[in-house]
């Protein structure tokens, strides 16, 4: 198992097969290629022929280089061919019969030296080894798609895998230009395991008609950086894909986040399991295709049949980061604003604040210096509510605390004009609680930016079950105005991003705790196999672990499912004082400044 790993079979020539047999071919191994289709080893073959010439084209390989990539793949029928092949990686369909089979003709075949690699996402890798002669040479070797360009590759371990069998595939991934992580033996790994309960309750939500199919994607684009949204990515993995990965996970796990939504299971059945067949959440212009085409459930138009009201000035309540933010965003939109504080102090300070803003952006050459003059005249720093007498829209940005938002909204209540829209910005809190208080509930609506609000593109639109068509209506048109971009949300525990993005930070959590996994590797492999701009890790030391434990502790609330209750770990930091970059450490320390 020491040896250099030079002659490498590939054992189905699907999509992955066939990536993975690429990258290796490319990285100077001999490839042994074999499928029972034929279409399927010349479509191999087509594809590699394909990359490779536009690889040439693009100068990165000369054709010489070409020339001996081509002849490095060899494809073949039957595995007598893996013979001589010192690592054999099988990617055939995900069921165990198929893959137990492969890996018992494989030990008639094979060296008892060579190692044999499940590219299994979701199967047991023990139960896959416990079939072979030579368990002790069993691994898993997990590449994400598209095998060319994705970088991470997990090495699963089983109880049964040699210790030199996993330093040489590792040495091997290194060598193809991949960062390898080291993981045990469970239901989706790493990433997938991460990822695939997020998509879970995508789907759910969806199923739910709590928002519509464009809307949560959008959001989670917008929202969280992500290069997809859930239900597209749903699509692109294979809707049945995903639910045998589920269903592997939930029968390990038994964890209601895991059991796959039903939507799934029907989807499946119908054989719309994505963009292979042309349709899935989305409809496709042909199976295989990329480009979504307009079907019968065209995105909502809830909105659109109800004018907003006129909107010209509004009123920005509270003094700190969000709230300037927010300020200056109506503002650079042209809108009169009134930026109230608890003092004038703070009001002054807040709108000081904004010019620093505008000035990095002139320094950038984002914005003149005569706009940033308009804008920051259109301000007016306030030390009292009362200055929103005459604002047609009052947004409420303060502390994340029910009682100051309540006890804030019974004073816009008294100072602002009928016909006035009062807007809270509350990311967890329910609207309706807040909009209760008021003698005009609705007039009320939750219009929840993101952080920093100048930069981030998203906004959720919260409408409670008392809020009047044309209020929400208003906001949507006013989100359109400021260049941002409105999703529809029912007024619950979350919205859209935080219900989603919460449960999946609670689960990395959870790895650590059973140390599964290092923060580091959790970190490496979403950010390498899922795409993330940050690892969640990362993102939770950002946000702030005692914000983080809010959210879990409203959504556990909310849904009653144990497998949303808080993690030991975020509380017992939270209660140290760990909070993450705030205050110098979190899951990581920070240099002081």
């Amino acid at each position: 198992m020491d040896t250099p790993l030079s002659t490498i079979a590939v054992v189905g020539l699907g999509t992955m097969g066939t990536g993975i047999a690429e990258v290796l071919a490319r990285a100077g191994r001999e490839v042994i290629g074999i499928d029972i289709s034929e279409a399927a080893a010349r479509q191999a073959v087509a594809s590699l022929e394909a990359s490779t010439a536009r690889a040439v084209q693009r100068e990165r390989i000369t054709e010489q280089e070409r020339r001996d990539v081509l002849a490095r793949f060899r494809t073949f029928s039957d595995l007598q061919a893996a013979a001589n092949a010192e690592l054999v990686i099988e990617v055939v369909p995900e069921t165990y019969e198929i893959k137990q089979q492969v890996f018992r003709e494989l030990d008639a075949v094979v060296s008892p030296t060579a190692i044999l690699a499940t590219g299994t996402n979701a199967l047991s890798v023990t139960r896959l080894a416990a079939e072979s002669r030579h368990p002790e040479r069993v691994l898993g070797l997990h590449f994400f798609n598209p095998a060319p360009a994705m970088k991470l590759v997990e090495v699963v371990s089983s109880v049964l895998t040699a210790p030199p069998a996993v330093e040489s595939v590792t040495r091997l991934a290194r060598e193809l230009g991949k960062e390898p992580v080291a993981v045990g033996d469970r239901p989706g790994f790493v990433a997938d395991g991460l990822l695939f309960g997020y998509l879970n309750q995508a789907a759910a939500m969806y199923e739910a008609n709590y928002a519509s199919r464009e809307d949560i994607d959008a959001a989670m684009k917008l929202g969280c950086g992500l290069p997809m949204g859930p239900l597209a990515l749903l699509d692109l993995i294979g809707i049945d894909t995903a639910r045998t990965v589920l269903e592997a996970m939930y029968s390990a796990s038994h964890d209601r986040l895991h059991a796959p939504a039903p939507v799934l299971g029907q989807l499946t059945e119908a054989g719309l399991t994505g963009r292979k067949t042309g349709r899935g959440f989305y409809t496709y212009d042909a199976p295989g295709g990329q480009s979504v085409v307009p079907d019968a459930l065209p995105p909502r138009e809830s909105a659109g049949r109800v004018a907003g009201r006129e909107v010209s000035s509004v009123g920005v309540a509270g003094s700190g980061t969000m709230a300037s933010g927010i300020a200056e965003v109506f503002a650079k939109a042209g809108f009169t604003v009134v930026l109230a504080a608890r003092s004038q102090e703070k009001a002054d300070t807040a709108r000081a604040r904004i010019g620093k803003s505008l000035e990095r952006s002139v320094a950038k050459g984002r914005l003149t210096a005569e706009a940033r003059d308009e804008t920051l005249a259109r301000i007016t720093a306030a030390g009292s509510l009362d200055a929103f007498t005459e604002v047609d829209l009052a947004v409420e940005a303060v502390a994340e605390d029910l009682e100051i938002k309540q006890q804030l909204f019974r004073t816009l209540d008294k100072v602002c004009r009928p016909g006035a829209v009062l807007a809270t910005t509350t990311s967890s809190l329910p609207v309706v609680a807040i909009a209760k208080v008021t003698s005009r509930p609705e007039d009320v609506v939750g219009m929840h930016f993101f952080n920093p609000a100048p930069a981030m593109k998203l906004v959720e639109v919260v409408r409670t079950v008392l809020t009047a068509d044309d209020v929400h209506a208003t906001v949507r048109e006013v989100c359109v105005k400021v260049r941002k971009h409105p999703v529809d949300c029912g007024d619950r525990a979350g919205f859209i991003v935080n219900a989603l993005l919460f449960p999946y930070l609670n689960n990395a959590i959870k790895m650590v705790e059973e140390h599964y996994a290092t923060l580091d590797d959790i970190d490496a492999a979403m950010k390498l196999g899922g795409g993330y701009p940050m690892g969640p890790f990362e993102l939770l030391d950002v946000v702030g672990l005692d914000v983080s434990l809010a959210i879990e502790k409203v959504l556990h609330n909310e849904f009653r499912d144990p497998g949303l209750a808080p993690a030991p770990l975020l509380e017992h930091l939270v209660a140290a004082g760990c909070l993450g970059r705030k205050t110098g450490r979190g899951f990581r320390e920070y240099a002081r400044r």
